[in-house]
This record gives C-alpha cells, sequence and structure tokens, in this order.
C-alpha cells in the first residue's frame, strides 16, 4: 500500500445511494486515499459493488473490495446469500430486522481503521444516517462515537471516525447528492438483488421515499411502484382518522 498523505481519507462505499453520496461528499472537503467495499455474501452484492467500483474510477479514487467470506458463512441474515426471504413493506417495519447483519458496521470499521492506517490515511467516512437508526444498532450515533473513541485510541495515527449524515434523513441525503452531482441511476438499493430493483422491499420503499421527499426524480427502474407503505411511526395518525 501506499504511505498516502497526511489529513486523507478512506470512504467506506457500497455502492448505495448513501455510501456514494458520503464518497462525492469527501472528495468535495479534501482528499480521499481510497474508497473501500466490503464483500460479506449478500445477495445483492453482484448489483451493488460494481457501482461502488463504478463512482470510484469515475472520481479517480483507488477501489478496494475487502473479502468477508466467514460472514456469509456463518452469520445469520435474510440479507445474505441462502438467507430467508427479504421482507416487504416499509423500511422501519420490525420485519425489516430480519436484514440485520450482527454486528456488521462494528466489523467493518475495524476493518477499516486497520485499512486506513496501513495506507496513512487519517479519516474514515461511513455514510450511516438517521433512517438506520429505528432497525440497525450498530448506526446508531451512541454506538458510533463509541467505535470512533476506540478506533482513535486504538491507532497510532489516531484515526478519526466521521459520519456526516448520522442526522440527516435520506431525502436530505438525494438533496446533498443532487447538489454534487451524483448520478443516482449509478447506485443500488434493492436488498433481492433481481435485474432491477423489486420496489417493494424496504430498502426500496426507503428509496422512492427518499426521492418524494427530497422532490427529485428517481431515476430508478422498479418491477413494481404500487403505493408506498406508511412509516409505522405515523401510523397511529393514519388510525385515528
Amino acid at each position: 500500500m501506499s504511505k498516502g498523505v497526511k489529513d486523507s481519507a478512506v470512504v467506506l462505499v457500497s455502492g448505495g445511494m448513501d455510501s456514494v453520496t458520503a464518497l462525492y461528499d469527501s472528495v468535495s472537503k479534501g482528499a480521499v486515499e481510497a474508497a473501500i467495499s466490503f464483500d460479506y455474501g449478500a445477495r445483492h452484492h453482484a448489483r451493488e459493488l460494481p457501482l461502488a467500483r463504478w463512482h470510484a474510477e469515475k472520481l479517480g479514487i483507488r477501489h478496494v473490495i475487502l473479502p468477508m467470506t466467514f460472514i456469509g458463512e456463518h452469520f445469520l441474515s435474510a440479507l445474505l446469500q441462502g438467507g430467508g426471504e427479504i421482507p416487504k413493506g416499509h423500511y422501519e417495519e420490525s420485519s425489516m430486522k430480519q436484514t440485520v447483519v450482527p454486528f456488521r458496521n462494528g466489523i467493518m470499521l475495524s476493518v477499516a481503521a486497520g485499512f486506513a492506517e496501513s495506507c496513512g490515511a487519517d479519516r474514515l467516512v461511513i455514510a450511516a444516517h438517521s433512517g438506520d437508526h429505528a432497525i440497525y444498532p450498530d448506526c446508531r450515533e451512541t454506538f458510533m462515537e463509541s467505535m470512533a473513541s476506540a478506533i482513535r485510541l486504538g491507532t497510532y495515527a489516531e484515526v478519526r471516525l466521521l459520519r456526516p449524515f448520522i442526522e440527516l434523513s435520506k431525502g436530505q441525503i438525494v438533496k446533498r447528492g443532487m447538489e454534487l452531482g451524483v448520478d443516482f441511476s449509478q447506485t443500488w438499493s434493492c436488498y433481492v438483488g433481481g435485474a432491477r430493483h423489486c420496489g417493494e422491499c424496504g430498502t426500496c420503499v426507503e428509496r422512492r421515499e427518499a426521492f418524494l421527499l427530497a422532490g427529485v426524480c428517481d431515476p430508478t427502474a422498479y418491477e413494481r411502484e404500487g403505493a408506498l407503505p406508511v412509516r409505522p411511526s405515523r401510523q397511529h395518525e393514519v388510525d385515528r382518522r
């Protein structure tokens, strides 16, 4: 690996909307040493990871895919190859917990911290956002604060963990991406991993909702585009009408 440059970043990029926007956001703010992706056996990786590489190459950023086959082989999650059926409905439905890969961000950030220090970077960027908090415990700011302390204390370079979108909604991330010129047609969200976005799984619903709330034309081709389900946190409002 190269020695890198001081005050440079490594960005975690899956190929989804949020992480791709975080890559462009990071480039707009300073030097980016590398974009890293993780191949851990998710059923949608064949669709998602090539798009992470596409954006990194477009920006002239080195892209590295780190294999984590042990996750797909030993962890339990509907998101993984051979897991259960991907649930349909709103992203915040309790059924979406089936897609949680246990401690995924903790594992990826630990590896990314070692990678960053090895290539001379002193910042890590992850695109966790407020919409993730309802489902993923390892996306919440309390967890991120703890990981940030562990990474800083556990590296000679005192690598900093940046989470620029932690207080933003996905709709706000779409707006930021549009400001940065992100081509969202070259991003992937659907957990099913078919030829096109299914339009009905939790991540497709979240994607559709984000463009709607942002007031931005959605460039995505969906298999099905029925009415969006009601967000669970607002269901009581609907029930009282």
